[in-house]
């Protein structure tokens, strides 16, 4: 629905928008550059595209800098200009096994092929204010040195780790199985280009739950696990990385060309075992979670919101309509904003109705 700011006198608008510039600017420190942003402001930009719905760092960056750190507004600057842009191809589908590993955890097994790889993360620090951070100065040199700290063998730059995917363990041990729902044999539903309703092709779903807003997918999640559903998983991969990204060769059939990569992260969560219907045989269950850039607690949730939509029920996090309506930001920030817009007409109606009713009132005694 989108709901944006529509009427209003132009000169007063106009004056609005330079008065939001004077707020955002200040003379005696220079404007912030994008670049600062899309670097030391990392996890936010990969928010940004997430929920944006358009892998591009520099213009998340811009984006966050113009709307001065609304997320919801640069999320709605990122997707509205994604569909300006022309669709040129569909991608294969990712090799995910192919993925260049930053980072790789799995919390179902310790010891993993290729090994717990933890990566660029915040998980085992203190929370506590780094107050060193507000006088920081850093050069090559500083930078240099931070890079020869780092334990000895920890490549940590331009190292290409690829690892077999660790739900293939159960896989073959005949103890994962696939639900019916989660196998979709047609292309893919593209929810750019068509209104998906529900109950929906699971890769409408997907799509649709990847460009969710992380709080309101977390909220749900949250839920879920806290009883509210009967989700409560165990993580069986989590891994973030530079996915290939690879297109059909425009003259060549059946060939593919190599067009770059894309940071992701990708979460398999192992859920509850049931009896399988066809086989007969008790196997577990995965949920799936997938998104651009660095956020795994989005991509959890992602997974388990999956997963308890595959599952059905009657708690929110099971009810696809009730989810996938109410994760967008762009859909819940436009409606929920558009109360701002004048509503002189509708609230004049409700006052004449009463002050008639108590007019009638005072009347009748």
């Amino acid at each position: 629905m989108a709901y944006v700011t529509v009427t209003g006198g132009q000169e007063a608008i106009e004056a609005a928008k330079k008065l939001a510039d004077t707020y955002r600017l200040d003379p005696q420190q220079p404007p912030l550059d994008p670049s600062l942003i899309q670097k030391q402001m990392r996890l936010l930009v990969d928010r940004i595209m997430s929920e944006g719905g358009l892998y591009a760092p520099e213009l998340a960056s811009l984006a966050l800098k113009q709307s001065e750190g609304d997320t919801f507004e640069a999320a709605f600057l990122l997707r509205a200009y994604r569909s300006t842009l022309p669709r040129n191809h569909y991608s294969h589908v990712l090799d995910m096994e192919n993925m260049r590993v930053i980072r790789r955890i799995s919390s179902s097994f310790k010891d993993i092929p290729g090994g717990q790889v933890l990566g660029p993360t915040y998980d085992f620090t203190h929370r506590l204010l780094r107050f060193d951070l507000m006088d920081e100065h850093l050069s090559r040199d500083d930078l240099s040195a931070l890079e020869e700290s780092l334990p000895d063998g920890v490549e940590w730059r331009d190292k290409n780790l690829t690892f077999t995917k660790v739900a293939g363990i159960l896989r073959d041990q005949g103890l994962l199985g696939r639900n019916p729902a989660l196998s979709d044999t047609e292309p893919p539903f593209d929810i750019t280009r068509e209104k998906y309703t529900s109950p929906a092709p699971r890769s409408a779903r997907l799509q649709a739950l990847a460009r969710g807003e992380t709080g309101a997918m977390m909220a749900l999640a949250y839920s879920s696990m806290r009883g509210y559903g009967a989700v409560h998983p165990t993580i069986g991969e989590l891994r973030v990385g530079y996915a290939p990204v690879c297109i059909p060769h425009p003259y060549q059939e059946g060939e593919s060309v190599y067009v770059g990569e894309t940071l992701v992260t990708e979460v398999e969560t192992i859920n509850k075992f049931a009896t399988n219907e066809e086989s007969g045989e008790v196997e577990f269950f995965l949920g799936y979670g997938c998104c651009f850039g660095q956020n795994e607690l989005k991509a959890i949730s992602m997974a388990i919101l999956d997963r308890s939509i595959s599952d059905g029920g009657t708690a929110p996090a099971e009810d696809e309509e009730f989810v996938l309506e109410h994760i967008d930001s762009i859909e819940a920030n436009g409606f929920v904003s558009h109360l701002k817009l004048p509503h002189y007409v509708t609230f004049q109606s409700k006052l004449d109705r009463i002050r008639a009713t108590k007019e009638k009132q005072n009347g009748g005694e």
